[in-house]
């Protein structure tokens, strides 16, 4: 069984790494090297995510396609494209984008893509946790 914690490594993160690379490269011009370091990882791993080889397809579309999800993606872009990377408010607004991401259940709905055999007791209580907010316990 896999933690939310676990989905967003795994998934999450990877998909918003490479929404936010695709738009700083294409709508702010901003070259792969320094994109890789306003998102704190290797080059490589830039041409990777803005060639679509990493970061799930499918996720990335479903993420789009929500527009409070890609409201605060194209604020966080439009940040990063200021030199806004690793300041207090940058930070705010990814790890807020994932919070909405849990507390909106959408994490559930990666979760299921991931496991199908998921027990429906333990998804619901994770589903109350994740609900609940940060301090909960099952």
């Amino acid at each position: 069984m896999l933690l939310p914690a676990e989905i967003e490594t795994k998934t999450l993160i990877p998909a918003l790494r490479a929404i936010l690379a695709k738009k700083l490269m294409e709508m702010y011009n901003i070259q792969e090297e320094d994109i890789s370091k306003m998102l704190g990882v290797t080059q490589a791993a830039i041409s990777n995510y803005i060639r679509g080889t990493r970061g799930n397809p499918e996720l990335i579309i479903k993420l789009l396609s929500i527009k409070e999800v890609s409201d605060m993606i194209d604020e966080i872009a439009s940040n990063l494209s200021t030199n806004m990377a690793y300041t207090p408010a940058s930070l705010s607004k990814f790890i807020g984008l994932c919070n909405y991401i849990k507390s909106s259940l959408l994490i559930c709905d990666i979760h299921h893509n991931l496991e199908t055999n998921i027990d429906e007791a333990v998804c619901k209580e994770c589903e109350n946790m994740l609900l609940k907010g940060p301090g909960s316990s099952f």
